[in-house]
């Protein structure tokens, strides 16, 4: 059928032998077709509900909204492309900043959505006209300065709002994901940020039983306090059932973010537009890694995943949820089973939804201890930054050729140091939004004041944009998380398991 929901029983539902896939048009038996999905929903779980703590946002309704929006996804590339949105991290770095500048939550939506928009324009644009247009603004060079600035940028909120909170859980949290992404193959290793969250609330709990309460940084009282690393005085009085709550302001007069209507504001808009580039890398690069995996030619439907996804943002923002992004852990849970149905991700959809519907779960979510998400983010916003390295080294980008050296140094420096750029009293632009300008603008100004001779340098090497994923074998995704999930030694492999 048109919209990819027409699946066909691969075999008789029950077994699969050494060699078989099921493909995307494919199901096996519905019993064994919700285990899959649930497996998709631990695998997408722990990122998907970590980034929307970072960015402010409600936890709750970002679960929610990725169910939802994975559906619209599936329907708009008609089943071709299996894939879970999960919450995209190349946000949080701009977001942090707007809140910097006294954004609201509605104007970090606002912007983002604006940034949906975007995405799914590009989208069409590739849709219609092809990859090329595409690489010849975005080559490679830029595309990893932009991945690598939006990552390194967050290190100074890991150093002096997560870490600063409990020195100790952040120090074993991110030991223990470390150790849990290298020394476990398979499913074990794709779940890490999720195994580590647990791991963290059973740290928090230990301590405060045998240490008692820890005097540190509050990030929700916003200062140092005296207070148990763990509490679930909320959890216990929250319902099991209820939509997500609606934006409100609380006693102390901070705002309790839920669901609400987003603003626009041109200086957020700006901030956030960079994420876009790295969002069209990654989806990219899961097209190809796809594609790669069922053996089957996904770039008629290249166009139309960039713009699903940047659909799915647009429905996620408008209520008040987070940005989309496919996710490359599920990516490995297909590599992994060598089940590529559609079928699964519907299933895993709707066992998110169910989830949002939950305020105790919402609740539970919200609750996670600040020196667990110290732990996590270093580990997570690092990996961010190299995958910008990671873009340049697969495409054999020659920064012995100036054309590609100056301008992204200039660019880098300026998005990880906070550079800003005053216009007027009420407008600045700096950081990541500035540091891609200037990546951008000041490579291709490069390009034409250059030589001849340099520019077929520039051309010969990293020219041609391999996006992340695309490589036998590669998993990776701009997202940050995702290559520490990716399965070990990688290629053929992985579908021979």
């Amino acid at each position: 059928m048109a919209l990819g929901l027409g699946w066909k029983l691969h075999g008789d539902g029950k077994t699969m032998g050494p060699d078989d896939v099921v493909a995307p048009d494919e199901r096996l038996s519905w019993g064994k077709t919700v285990g899959l999905g649930a497996q998709h929903v631990v695998a997408m779980f722990g990122a998907t509900f970590v980034f929307p703590l970072l960015m402010g946002l409600n936890a709750q309704l970002a679960i929610m909204m990725s169910g939802v929006a994975t559906i619209c996804f599936l329907l708009i590339v008609g089943g071709k492309v299996p894939s879970y949105l999960g919450t995209s991290a190349s946000f949080v770095g701009a977001v942090i900043a707007i809140r910097a500048q006294g954004g609201t939550s509605a104007t970090v939506t606002g912007a983002i959505l604006v940034a949906g928009a975007v995405l799914a324009l590009v989208g069409v644009i590739i849709h219609f006209l092809g990859s090329g247009v595409l690489h010849k603004l975005l080559p490679p060079v830029v595309t990893g300065a932009v991945v690598m600035l939006i990552g390194f940028n967050l290190a100074p909120v890991v150093a002096s709002v997560y870490w600063p909170q409990d020195q100790w859980v952040a120090v074993l949290v991110m030991l223990f994901v470390v150790v849990c992404a290298v020394a476990f193959k398979g499913f074990i290793s794709r779940i890490a940020v999720f195994l580590a969250l647990i791991f963290g609330y059973v740290i928090s709990w230990l301590f405060d039983k045998v240490f008692g309460q820890i005097t540190a940084y509050d990030a929700g009282a916003g200062k140092i306090t005296t207070h148990f690393r763990t509490n679930f005085d909320k959890v216990a009085s929250e319902s099991w059932f209820g939509l997500p709550p609606t934006s409100t302001t609380g006693a102390d007069g901070k705002e309790i973010v839920g669901i609400h209507a987003p603003s626009f504001s041109v200086a957020a808009i700006l901030l956030v537009l960079p994420a876009v580039i790295a969002l069209i890398a990654e989806n990219t690069g899961h097209v190809k890694a796809v594609a790669e995996m069922t053996r089957a030619d996904l770039d008629p439907y290249m166009g139309r995943a960039i713009a699903a996804d940047g659909i799915g943002t647009v429905i996620a923002s408008s209520v008040g949820g987070s940005p989309t992004t496919t996710y490359a852990e599920n990516i490995g849970v297909m590599a992994a089973t060598r089940v590529y149905s559609t079928a699964a991700y519907y299933v895993a959809a709707i066992v998110a939804i169910i989830f949002g519907l939950s305020p105790k779960f919402g609740a539970l979510v919200a609750s996670v201890p600040g020196g667990v998400l110290g732990g996590i983010t270093v580990v997570l916003y690092g990996m961010i930054g190299l995958l910008g390295a990671k873009i340049w080294k697969e495409n054999g980008v020659d920064f012995g050729n100036p054309i590609n050296l100056v301008p992204v140094a200039a660019g880098i420096v300026i998005g990880i140091g906070n550079v800003s750029l005053k216009f007027t009293d009420n407008f600045t632009l700096g950081g990541i939004a500035l540091g891609t300008i200037v990546a951008i603008g000041a490579y291709h100004l490069a390009r034409v004041l250059a030589p001849e001779d340099l520019r077929r340098r520039a051309d010969a090497a990293g020219g041609t944009m391999i996006s992340l994923g695309e490589r036998e074998g590669d998993y990776g995704d701009a997202d940050g998380v995702d290559d520490l999930y990716q399965d070990r030694p990688g290629g053929p492999d992985l579908r021979r398991r």
